[in-house]
């Protein structure tokens, strides 16, 4: 396994080592020891999520105010864009975004901490999503920034809308969501 840098020194693009040849692959999706070697962070998973989305499918921008998430996220069918936006007030960071192409062809995996909006565009005709959380799904706790807030600018690389949750047409702007400190 190697780290990718991203925009954030605290949002890790995880390459994992693949061996393959003419029969398939294999290759080690998570290992907690490689992991806290590699990166420094010692997480505790506790809940896995798996999602199975059609093309122009968007979810977010999701995270948790409270009991706040680190997710470690891949994509085992398909691709999609993934993206994280900064919602710490104290980063130097605080709103802007950045996007990777997660794919199953790639395998890269994405480490977003908590302090983090987190979302995916469906890029594929289906992708499943895969993602480890270090804490558990609260839905009282769950917060939606709006996914086109023009104060953020994402560039999804939109063709047409995309396909929406109730949850997420009703996302607030940044500038009226709650954030970290």
């Amino acid at each position: 396994m190697h780290i990718i840098p991203t925009k954030f020194p605290d949002v890790l693009c995880i390459e994992p080592k693949v061996f393959g040849d003419s029969r398939g692959f294999f290759y080690e999706s998570f290992n907690a020891r490689t992991f806290e070697q590699l990166t420094g962070i010692q997480a505790n998973f506790v809940q896995d999520n798996h999602s199975k989305s059609a093309k122009g499918v968007l979810r977010g921008l999701h995270y948790q105010i409270k009991c706040p998430q680190g997710k470690l996220v891949r994509v085992t069918a398909g691709a999609v864009l993934d993206v994280v936006v900064d919602i710490r007030k104290s980063s130097p960071f605080f709103g802007q975004w950045s996007g990777t192409e997660l794919s199953a062809e790639n395998k890269r995996m994405l480490w977003v901490p908590p302090g983090f909006a987190h979302g995916f565009m469906v890029l594929s005709d289906t992708a499943e999503f895969l993602y480890k959380t270090t804490d558990y799904w609260m839905p009282e706790h769950e917060r939606c920034i709006l996914w086109s807030d023009a104060a953020i600018g994402i560039d999804w690389n939109l063709s047409e809308q995309p396909l929406l949750s109730d949850k997420d047409k009703a996302g607030k702007p940044l500038a009226l969501a709650e954030t970290f400190e």
